[in-house]
C-alpha cells in the first residue's frame, strides 16, 4: 500500500480521499466541516515525491500562482470564485488571506498559501493526514481519488483495470477550441467531407494557395513551449503536434488535417486549397475544436496565427491547444452526476484527473465531491448546481456534456454554460450569464 510517516490510518474514519493536492484539501476540508471522519492520504513526504513538486506541503501549486481573473461579473472563473466563497471553500479563503498584487486576477504567496492550507486540515478535528503512497483503488467505503495529472504508477493501473485501460490517457494532445459565436460563418460553412454524416459535422474555413503558404511560414517561425524535463511526453501519428508534421515538408498538412478534397466552397464550388475543419465538441454546439491541431505553439503566437485563419479573424478562444503529461480519465462515460464511478458507486473522482484544467477548477470539483459524499453520509440527495452556474456548467461538461470521443481537460468558461437566448453585445452577454448564474445559484442553496 505505502509506507507511513508519523501517522498511522484511523481505524475508522467515513471517508478515505487520496492526494492532498488541491482537489482532495478541498473536499477533505468539505467533509469535516460537515462532521465526518476523513483519513486523507498523500504520498509526499513517505518517501515518494512526484517530479513537479518541491515540498510534502498540501495543495502545493507546481505552475503558476494565479488562480486567475477574481472579476465575478464578467468572467467565467471569477464567477466560480464567488461560488466557491459562498459554500465555504478552503482554497479560496487561503487564497484571500495570501494574496499578492496581481490587478483583477487572485494571485497568492504560493509558500503562504501551501503552509496555510496544510495548517489548516492538520489542525481540524476530523481530519487525519497519513504520509503514505496508495497504488490500490480501495474495495470498500467511501473514497475520493484526487491524485491529479502525476498519479502513481501503481495506483494509475488500478484506475486503469477498473475502468478499462482505454479509459484513461496520459498525456494532453490538446487542439484549441473556439466559440461558435465568434466564428465568421459568411466565410466558413458547414459541410462533411463528402456529404457524409449530417451535413453540419464540422465547419470548414477555406484557404488559397497563398493563404496557406503565409499559414506554414508563421506556424515553422512561432515560438514553440518545449516540455519540461520530466514530462517525457510521446508523439503519436493521431496525436501529432501541427508543427511537427508541418516540418515534414511544405505541402504535408495540405494532405492531412488541412486537405481540402471532398469539400465544395460555397462561393467558388470548388475544393479550397487547403481548409482547417472545426468539430463540434459539446452537445449545446456553442464549442467547435480545430481538428488536428494540437500544437506546442506559445499562447500568444496560437492566436495571433489562427486568427490569419479565413473565418477566424475575430475567434475567441475558450481553450488554447498543448500537448503534456496528464492522466485523466474520460469522465463523461464513467462518472454519474455526483462524480461517483459507474462501475464501482463508492468510489469518487475528483480535480485534475476528472479532466478539468486549473487550479481553481480543480478545487471545484473537489468541494463537489466532498459535499456529494457528505450528503451520502448523511442520508440525502444532494442535487447537483444548476448549468446556469459555474459549478453546474464545470460539472456538466466533466460527467456528461462533454462528446465522449473528443473529450479533453477544460477551464470553466462561458461556453460551457446554457446558451444566453437572441443577440446581444459581448460585454452585456457576459452580465447576462453572471446574473442567471447567481440566481441559479441563491435558488439551489436554498433548496
Amino acid at each position: 500500500m505505502g509506507a507511513s510517516s508519523g501517522y498511522p490510518r484511523p481505524m475508522t474514519h467515513d471517508v478515505h480521499i487520496i492526494g492532498g493536492g488541491l482537489a482532495g484539501s478541498e473536499a477533505a476540508w468539505q467533509l469535516a466541516q460537515a462532521g465526518y471522519k476523513v483519513c486523507l492520504s498523500e504520498m509526499r513526504g513517505s518517501g515518494s515525491m512526484t517530479p513537479a513538486h518541491q515540498s510534502d506541503r498540501l495543495a502545493e501549486l507546481v505552475c503558476s500562482n494565479s488562480f486567475r481573473s477574481d472579476d465575478a461579473e464578467r468572467n467565467a472563473v471569477g464567477l466560480l470564485h464567488q461560488e466557491m466563497r459562498d459554500l465555504g471553500s478552503l482554497i479560496l479563503t487561503q487564497g484571500d488571506i495570501h494574496k499578492v498584487p496581481a490587478g483583477s486576477a487572485l494571485a497568492v504567496d504560493r509558500d503562504g498559501f501551501a503552509d496555510g492550507v496544510t495548517a489548516a486540515l492538520a489542525a481540524h478535528p476530523n481530519i487525519t493526514i497519513v504520509r503514505e503512497r496508495v497504488d490500490q483503488l480501495p474495495s470498500e467505503g467511501l473514497a475520493i481519488v484526487a491524485t491529479g495529472p502525476l498519479t502513481a504508477p501503481g495506483l494509475a493501473e488500478s484506475i486503469g483495470s477498473a475502468t478499462g485501460k482505454d479509459q484513461l490517457a496520459f498525456f494532453d494532445a490538446i487542439a484549441p477550441i473556439v466559440h461558435f459565436e465568434s466564428i465568421d460563418m459568411e466565410t466558413a460553412w458547414f459541410q462533411s467531407r463528402w456529404n457524409k454524416g449530417s451535413g453540419k459535422d464540422y465547419i470548414n474555413c477555406p484557404m488559397t494557395k497563398d493563404q496557406y503558404y503565409a499559414f506554414h511560414a508563421g506556424l515553422m517561425g512561432g515560438e514553440k513551449t518545449e516540455f519540461r524535463e520530466w514530462e517525457n511526453v510521446p508523439y503519436f501519428e493521431g496525436c501529432m503536434p501541427i508543427e511537427v508534421m508541418a516540418e515534414r515538408g511544405l505541402e504535408t498538412l495540405r494532405f492531412g488535417p488541412m486537405k481540402g478534397v471532398g469539400l465544395d466552397q460555397p462561393s467558388t464550388g470548388r475544393w479550397p486549397y487547403a481548409v482547417v475543419q472545426l468539430r463540434q465538441d459539446n452537445a449545446s454546439g456553442t464549442l467547435w475544436n480545430m481538428v488536428g491541431f494540437q500544437t506546442k505553439l506559445k499562447y500568444a503566437a496560437q492566436v495571433e496565427l489562427f486568427r490569419t485563419i479565413p473565418g477566424l479573424e475575430k475567434a475567441e478562444f475558450a481553450r488554447l491547444g498543448g500537448l503534456h503529461r496528464n492522466t485523466f480519465i474520460k469522465s463523461p462515460e464513467l462518472l454519474d452526476p455526483t462524480l461517483r464511478l459507474k462501475s464501482r458507486p463508492n468510489i469518487r473522482f475528483a480535480g485534475q484527473i476528472t479532466g478539468c484544467e486549473g487550479y481553481v477548477e480543480s478545487s471545484a470539483i473537489g468541494l463537489l465531491a466532498g459535499r456529494f459524499a457528505a450528503a451520502e453520509l448523511g442520508g440525502t440527495l444532494l442535487a447537483p448546481p444548476p448549468r446556469e452556474t459555474a459549478l453546474g456548467a464545470l460539472l456538466a461538461h466533466i460527467t456528461g456534456e462533454a462528446e465522449v470521443e473528443t473529450y479533453q481537460p477544460m477551464n470553466v468558461n462561458f461556453g460551457l454554460f446554457p446558451p444566453i437566448e437572441g443577440r446581444s453585445k459581448k460585454a452585456d452577454r457576459k452580465l447576462m450569464y453572471t446574473s442567471r448564474a447567481r440566481a441559479a445559484f441563491q435558488e439551489w442553496r436554498a433548496a
